[in-house]
């Protein structure tokens, strides 16, 4: 069975949150509010696709994405960098 690698929000937002593979080869989350804000992080270290998917499932079941996102990253230690896009 695949890993998941992108979700939208349940409770009816525009939320989009997944994560990818950069042309570098690194992981990158992507979030986007579907208004106006759009964030790329890229994944410093060897976190596994499994580990991130759970993380991200996480943060879209709950009702305030971004600081569910942080909080769910910390406690399973995947360190993340802000892209500039």
């Amino acid at each position: 069975m695949g890993v998941q690698t992108t979700f939208h929000a349940p409770h009816g937002g525009a939320d989009f949150l997944g994560f990818r593979k950069s042309r570098s080869g690194s992981t990158e989350i992507v979030y986007d509010d579907g208004l106006k804000q759009r964030l790329i992080w890229r994944v410093a270290g060897g976190s596994g696709d499994e580990v991130i998917s759970d993380a991200l499932q996480a943060a879209m079941a709950a009702q305030r994405v971004l600081p569910t996102l942080y909080e769910e990253l910390k406690k399973r230690a995947i360190d993340i960098e802000r892209v500039e896009n």
